[in-house]
């Protein structure tokens, strides 16, 4: 008894000293974007669907994956598309190619083309 109380303890010790190497807890959203929030004094919070970590919030049903971290990985270069830019689009494809109008979007993946950007946007 002793002996098995002795090997957890030690295998306790040992995966806490790991876990001291990670300063980021990542979450990764169904839609593939990441968001890293430091370790140090970190809480979390759960309130009805919403995570709260930090200051980032997330919907229980968008997170894909969650885990510790080396470096953030907070995805960078995604954006809300709003409906200023969709009124702006001077183009809108769905993903096998077809040019469609904002009126035939349903729930899917769309590429709207602007004057200046061109966007990846998720109707859902």
């Amino acid at each position: 008894m002793k002996k098995i109380l002795l090997l957890l303890t030690l295998m306790v010790g040992t995966l806490t000293a790991q876990a001291d190497n990670y300063t980021y807890l990542t979450f990764e959203t169904t839609d593939g974007a990441k968001a890293s929030v430091a370790v140090e004094n970190l809480t979390l919070t759960i309130s009805g669907t919403t995570l709260t970590a930090g200051s980032q919030q997330f919907t229980l049903s968008n997170l894909s994956k969650m885990y510790f971290s080396t470096a953030d990985e907070t995805t960078t270069g995604i954006e809300e598309v709003t409906a200023a830019t969709l009124d702006e689009a001077t183009d809108i494809y769905d993903l096998q190619g077809h040019k469609i109008s904002k009126e035939q979007m349903r729930k899917g993946v769309y590429i709207v083309k602007t004057k200046n950007r061109t966007y990846k946007m998720v109707v859902r």
